[in-house]
């Protein structure tokens, strides 16, 4: 009886989990509502972050070559630049955290945290990119 209960508790609960609508087209023109405003903050953050993988990957590409050119006692531009990115990203999410708190409990407070995202994110893309085009 009690393993009956149990299963009927299961069924239950999982038939009143929500069920995943479809994405519908959000005009990041003219988003007003906060969830659009937040997707919208959250996507212009993903194209941020998209374009600076791509520039991480160029300077690491050229660090790469510099380090082959040392002898073994001197190499070290690739260690470093990735020590410098995870110090990076250690950066952006604490300071992004931080400024999040001007909205802190509120529905607005993830957009505020993404746009900050995306604006680090593309000021350390212009760093990454002067490392990869050093002329």
């Amino acid at each position: 009886m009690i393993a009956r209960i149990k299963i009927l508790g299961v069924t239950i609960g999982v038939a009143l989990l929500p069920v995943a609508a479809p994405a519908q087209e959000v005009d990041c023109a003219s988003a007003e509502a906060q969830v659009e405003l937040t997707y919208c903050a959250e996507q212009d953050w993903m194209r941020a972050d998209a374009v600076l993988n791509d520039a991480y990957q160029v300077a690491l590409a050229v660090l790469t070559s510099v380090d082959a050119g040392l002898e073994a006692q001197d190499r070290g531009a690739v260690v470093n630049l990735r020590n410098a990115q995870r110090a990076w990203i250690t950066f952006r999410d604490a300071a992004c955290a931080a400024e999040g708190y001007q909205m802190h409990g509120g529905s607005a407070e993830p957009m505020v945290i993404y746009g900050c995202r995306a604006r680090l994110t593309e000021a350390r893309t212009a760093d990454l990119q002067a490392i990869g085009d050093p002329d």
